[in-house]
């Protein structure tokens, strides 16, 4: 007969026993620690401690916010603990890029205008984007190191220029330092004095009319009186008054120049011959190129100079360097200079052939690959009779290059240009490493280069190259 009591079931190993009635814990306090990476704050083990007494509190509420959701298209992923990952509670409130979303990885809070990749580089004007970009990070150095040739140029002219000693004003005081001139030019005579004011002196050169010179003409001696400083013109800075030399070997109101010259060019060829071929040809070239660019200066006035007479062009030394440097050259014959005929710019290119092989008479033709060229410009200046500019380019292109290998060969000028703009920055901060102070040529270089375009290159090297002689 069967009882009616369920029949007695033995408990297996497994089988959960109860002494008493079982006793029911905060079942969201069990919960939050089960999920992955859904608690607000780190938990004790306290919180978990098996002691019924007392009920642990219930589960506080927080809100997370974000910066920016998580995309709301993509299927859910498993948690960490499905994926036998370790859990990682967030720390605090982030927000999750794109970059993030989909990543375990947590990084610091980063307002929108702050990420790196909005943000710019002030030294080249670069986003962080852009440094991914090659030709971006090229074209900024390249721009940037222009930038630094043409202040590197402004600042060594400043030196080489030094300080302008200025219109002569009531007050100030003069001494004649001889009574013999330092130099006779073939319209003037120099004789070296000092201006005094209660703040500096200077030496400066009182221009004498020569005896039996030719008179003047009066526009270019004007002209002179209006030009702003440059580099390779003389400049003037007042008359010396009445009265102020009592001892002055001469009878009439006399010009004050700002540089005290040396030599004429005249002068300097009649020891210069002596030279090797090489340094020889290098200095005609270097005071050529001076030459061209106070005359491209004239000719961008409307003026042009009657006749090019080495006994009138000055040399001095430039200020701040050595004697044994190349000289600066500059044009004092204004007496001669007169408005320009209208037509093309060449008024200078036949007198510029016939002193160019004057200069080079010591040597022969064909001594160096520099000779060579100058005797193929020389030849160039009478046949297609370019401006002073043109001849300017002409003669940077001899001394510094492209030559016509590259020429015959088309090389691209552009990438040429970079290369020597960076070889002379390098050039330029190794001799400030070591102390030494940069000269003449290194101005011109850095000039040429400061100011350098493809497309004047090519002209200069077709003017030398490509144009058929006689």
């Amino acid at each position: 007969m069967s009882s009616l009591e369920p029949p007695t079931e033995t408990p297996g190993p497994n089988a959960p026993t109860w002494q008493t009635q079982p006793t029911y814990g905060n079942l969201g306090e069990v919960r939050a620690h089960l999920l992955p990476s859904k608690a607000c704050r780190p938990r004790t083990f306290e919180a978990l401690s098996t002691d019924p007494q007392p009920l642990p509190p219930p589960l506080p509420k927080k809100t997370l916010t974000r910066a920016q959701s998580l995309p709301t298209h993509k299927a859910p992923r498993p948690s960490p603990t499905q994926a036998g990952e370790t859990q990682k509670p967030l720390l605090g409130s982030h927000s999750v890029d794109k970059s993030q979303a989909g990543d375990d990885r947590v990084g610091p809070a980063c307002p929108p205008e702050e990420l790196p990749f909005c943000s710019l580089d002030p030294e080249l004007g670069l986003s962080f984007h852009d440094l991914h970009r090659p030709e971006a990070v090229h074209a900024a150095l390249e721009a940037r190191q222009l930038e630094s040739l043409r202040a590197m140029h402004v600042r060594l002219q400043a030196r080489l220029l030094g300080g302008r000693p200025g219109p002569c004003r009531p007050g100030h005081g003069f001494r004649l330092l001889d009574l013999s001139p330092c130099l006779e030019s073939g319209d003037a005579l120099y004789y070296r004095l000092v201006r005094v004011d209660e703040e500096a002196w200077h030496l400066l050169a009182a221009k004498v009319p020569r005896p039996g010179a030719e008179e003047p003409h009066p526009w270019g001696l004007e002209l002179q009186a209006s030009l702003a400083p440059h580099f390779n013109l003389q400049g003037l800075c007042g008359l010396v008054p009445r009265g102020a030399l009592p001892e002055m070997p001469w009878d009439q109101p006399v010009v004050l120049a700002a540089e005290v010259p040396e030599l004429t060019v005249a002068q300097w060829l009649e020891g210069a011959g002596a030279q090797p071929p090489a340094k020889f040809t290098r200095a005609v070239a270097l005071l050529l190129l001076q030459l061209s660019a106070a005359l491209a200066h004239l000719e961008a006035r409307g003026a042009a100079l009657a006749e090019l007479r080495p006994e009138n062009m000055l040399l001095v030394v430039p200020r701040g360097c050595t004697a044994t440097g190349p000289p600066r050259l500059l044009l004092a014959d204004f007496g001669r200079v007169r408005p320009r005929s209208p037509g093309p710019l060449g008024a200078h290119a036949q007198q510029l052939g016939h002193l160019l092989r004057e200069l080079l008479g010591p040597i022969a033709p064909s001594a160096t690959p520099l000779a060579v060229g100058l005797e193929r410009l020389a030849a160039q200046l009478a046949r297609w009779r370019p401006s002073a500019a043109q001849t300017r380019s002409a003669l940077q292109t001899l001394l510094w290059g492209p030559g016509p290998a590259l020429c015959r060969r088309g090389a691209p000028l552009g990438p040429w240009l970079r290369v020597h703009r960076t070889l002379l920055v390098l050039h330029l901060a190794e001799q400030a490493a070591g102390g030494e102070v940069p000269g003449l040529e290194d101005w011109l270089y850095c000039g040429y280069l400061a100011e350098a375009t493809e497309a004047s290159v090519e002209l200069a090297l077709e003017l030398l190259w490509d144009q058929p002689l006689l």
